[in-house]
């Protein structure tokens, strides 16, 4: 699953980005140009910082939206349960100890576009998520991360 033509998904973020982009084509461009045309009607539009502001919002907008469309062009959903028990996999939920500092850290393994480390769930491109594919309960992993080189012992995979 490395190929980096296509980006692995869940069932639910897939919904989730579909939802963005219908949103954003439709209610969020007509906010977008309502806001353009109300800017245009306050006269000059060279000294007009509302109008600049607009148009600025409009071009992030836009943005958003070509880079949800490029995503879902590339898609490709996982499905966990066709793969191997025991060994962490994209959609692993990973449980390791740090084997210098003895802490224990549970890591929940995804695609690049969904990664969040505040809830957890790290890359499969990260240093730390690359180091942890294919490996197996009890296998001792080292990673070599920004932070320097970390030792890790899989605890479980589910």
């Amino acid at each position: 699953m490395a190929d980096a033509n296509f980006v692995y998904l869940t069932q639910e973020r897939l919904i989730e980005l579909e939802r963005e982009l219908k949103e954003l084509k439709t209610h969020g461009r007509k906010e977008i140009a309502g806001k353009i045309s109300e800017a245009r009607s306050h006269g000059d539009l060279s000294e007009n910082a509302e109008y600049d502001a607009a148009k600025e919002e409009q071009g992030m907008f836009e943005l958003r939206i070509s880079k949800l469309q490029n995503v879902l062009s590339r898609a490709r959903v996982v499905d966990a349960s066709k793969f191997e028990e025991g060994v962490v996999h994209i959609l692993s939920q990973v449980e390791v100890k740090n084997l210098k500092t003895n802490k224990t850290f549970s890591y929940h393994l995804v695609s690049p576009e969904e990664a969040d480390f505040q809830t957890g769930k790290i890359a499969t491109t990260s240093p730390v998520g690359q180091g942890l594919m294919g490996k197996k309960v009890g296998e001792l992993v080292k990673v070599k991360a920004p932070a320097g080189l970390l030792e890790f012992q899989i605890l479980s995979v589910k």
